[in-house]
């Protein structure tokens, strides 16, 4: 684990492991087949980078997507780790280069979609090179329970069999049914070490809203937060198409993605979103498990999402820098026949519809959560919380009201009318309303005619909408969407059980204010001039800005103002190759100008030998013409004193040992560099 450590902080630039990662590290170090559920952005790459580079061999990692296997490539050569990816996205050139990488025994890590297991070739190729450890990202794919399943996922137990090497598993959602078909698929039922490394990401949001005009409170939103990346997701590719529109005539810079563009649109709208500031990309789910853009800070839902793991993996693309980041997500009763609609209406057996409906009804329990929402989301997932203080309902606490009576009212309705209605009409009936519709059918002859004048028509709607989302009652797709009573009501008919629902959804919230993750206004000025000089350096490389750095360390930098290379070292995110690649560049933006260092003094930067250096360095100036300033000049090369520095001598005899301390040096010098070793 020192190794490990070391590479962490050399390799990578940063000071220590976040909470949960030296334990995944160091089991996956000791070979042993591992399990580990992370929340989205909380590290879970460099759990089976760093095994990667201490053990010997080559780590296969198995990826779902190209673009997700290609930023991580691009981001481990940048802090100089030999990565390459065999995809059909490669050009020949590329494959070319990965081959001569694994045949020289260079390549560290692997990458590769799970479809080339398929071949036969790829088992003769892993064990050519040597492979030592298979990781799988996204490891919920190999799930039929999962939101994400990709049957070729299925092959990756087979692969570690033949190969008999360890396997780690990744993944940021998996319920109990997904982490036990995980571990039935690849690791043959024998139950891997397992770390459930919590699901909660506090520096996120989370806010729900009822939809009241939806394309203005998306509007709204997005220009609380005009010039920062975000993403909004919509149910259907003709609505990402409108809303995307809509946000560029509002002076936002916004793109539509969906499956139905051509692959060089996606690829064009992906490349743009990960080099551009501030730019809005309009998407149906078909976008984003393949982006690792590190600084977006907004994510907002249009339409309900499909499930609650699916809505946190799609929440959890902001703020993966760890700096605080917003969402919002719109509903309403026709988010909800329609989701409904789609299950019913899907090819799954009843099973599954069950379990999928089951799943539909967790994400309806957190939009009309009567408590802090992040307790219900995390609850979900199987842990306790405190109320968390950021997100909408711990901002202003939800207004209830006993509505045991209401819901009665309307369960009476819906039977009475022999579940053939939607909640339109059912409403005109609860609230006294004479309609053609409801005089046409005599239906303002029913006992249940008026009896709800108490509450107006919003409020009953805001009613039925919550009776839905606590699935109570459903829409049926044989009846045009007619309500219908489930069993879950029955008790409430019965007068056996209480219901209590919010009163305050039937207005709009308002706006909150924005979260902005910047620096102290005397530091913007600076971190502005250090993101110009990010994005020329990106712009010269053909890369994505935070490839270079992202926003976290140029603030870190803003805030403590390096002064030289080695106080440059201290700054997260900082490691050996970005800090010779770009330190005096970003060292001149923040001083005006950048030392200028000497090669050997450079290989020291950053650790305590530096100072040490320096230290030798001044002895000698001070004894260059001997203690009374009148002796021939002497001198020792950097390179002696940086292995004086890395060696400690602690006598004359190891101190003469070094190259370059001859004779006459180690008399004028040797006592002094003692005394400053021993200092030091």
């Amino acid at each position: 684990m020192d190794r490990a450590a070391e590479l962490l902080h050399s390799v990578f630039g940063f000071p220590d492991f976040r909470p949960g990662q030296a334990e995944i590290v160091a089991a996956v170090l000791q070979g042993q087949n591992t399990l580990a559920i992370m929340p989205t952005g909380g590290g879970k790459s460099l759990c089976f980078q760093l095994p990667a580079l201490c053990r010997d061999g080559v780590t296969v990692v198995i990826s779902p997507l190209i673009a997700l296997m290609r930023d991580q490539v691009r981001a481990l050569r940048a802090v100089g780790v030999e990565a390459g990816s065999l995809t059909s996205g490669n050009t020949e050139e590329e494959t070319e280069e990965v081959f001569t990488a694994l045949d020289a025994g260079r390549l560290k890590l692997l990458y590769m979609a799970p479809e080339r297991l398929a071949s036969p070739a790829t088992l003769a190729l892993l064990r050519r090179v040597g492979c030592s450890l298979i990781a799988v990202d996204e490891a919920h794919c190999v799930s039929q329970w999962g939101h994400d399943f990709r049957p070729d996922y299925l092959r990756i137990g087979g692969l570690r069999q033949a190969l008999q090497v360890p396997l780690a598993a990744f993944t940021a959602t998996a319920d109990e049914e997904t982490r036990t078909e995980i571990v039935t698929r690849l690791f043959d039922g024998q139950t891997p070490a397992t770390f459930l490394r919590g699901f909660d990401r506090p520096n996120i949001h989370l806010a729900f809203a009822v939809k009241d005009k939806p394309r203005e409170q998306i509007l709204r939103f997005a220009t609380a937060r005009k010039g920062q990346s975000g993403i909004v997701y919509c149910g259907t590719r003709a609505k990402t198409e409108v809303l995307a529109q809509a946000l560029g005539q509002a002076g936002h810079a916004a793109v539509a993605y969906h499956a139905g563009l051509e692959a060089d649109e996606r690829r064009r709208v992906e490349t743009r979103f990960q080099r551009d500031d501030g730019l809005i990309v309009v998407a149906t789910v078909a976008f984003g498990m393949g982006i690792d853009k590190p600084d977006i800070r907004w994510v907002a839902h249009a339409d309900l999402p499909k499930s609650i793991e699916g809505y946190y993996q799609e929440i959890g693309r902001a703020g993966r820098d760890g700096l605080p980041a917003e969402t919002l997500t719109l509903y309403g009763p026709d988010d909800i026949r329609l989701r409904r609609a789609q299950i019913d209406e899907g090819a799954a057996p009843p099973d599954r519809k069950a379990a999928d409906h089951t799943r539909l009804n967790a994400l309806l329990g957190l939009a009309e959560a009567l408590k802090c929402r992040r307790q219900v989301l995390l609850g979900y997932f199987g842990e306790a919380a405190d109320p968390c203080g950021n997100c909408d309902l711990c901002d202003r606490p939800a207004l209830l009201f006993d509505a045991t009576d209401a819901v009665r009212k309307a369960l009476s309705a819906i039977l009475r009318t022999g579940e053939w209605f939607g909640a339109g009409h059912l409403i005109d009936i609860l609230t006294g309303s004479a309609t053609p519709k409801v005089r046409e059918r005599g239906h303002d002859q029913l006992p249940t005619f008026g009896v709800g004048r108490e509450l107006s028509k919003p409020a009953w709607g805001a009613v039925f909408r919550q009776m839905m989302g606590r699935d109570l009652i459903r829409p049926d797709t044989d009846r045009h969407g007619a309500l219908q009573m489930t069993e879950a009501a029955r008790p409430i008919l019965r007068g056996e059980a209480q219901v209590i629902l919010r009163s305050d959804t039937v207005t709009a919230a308002e706006d909150r204010e924005t979260v902005r993750a910047q620096v102290a206004d005397e530091d913007l000025g600076l971190l502005s001039l250090l993101k110009a000089k990010r994005r020329a350096l990106a712009e010269v490389q053909n890369v994505p800005a935070y490839v270079v750095f992202p926003d976290k360390t140029l603030i870190e930098m803003a805030e403590k103002k390096p002064a030289n290379l080695d106080q440059m070292a201290g700054i997260t995110g900082v490691g050996v190759k970005k800090l010779e690649s770009y330190g005096a560049d970003f060292l001149t933006v923040i001083n005006g100008a950048s030392e200028v260092m000497h090669p050997s003094r450079k290989r020291l930067v950053g650790r305590p030998e530096g100072a040490i250096f320096d230290r030798l360095t001044e002895v000698q100036l001070e004894l260059s013409r001997g203690e009374d300033g009148t002796g021939k000049y002497l001198s020792c090369t950097p390179s002696t004193l940086r292995q004086i520095a890395e060696r400690r001598p602690s006598t004359l005899s190891e101190l003469s040992a070094i190259q370059g301390m001859g004779e006459l040096k180690l008399e004028r010098f040797g006592a002094a560099f003692l005394s400053a070793l021993r200092e030091e």
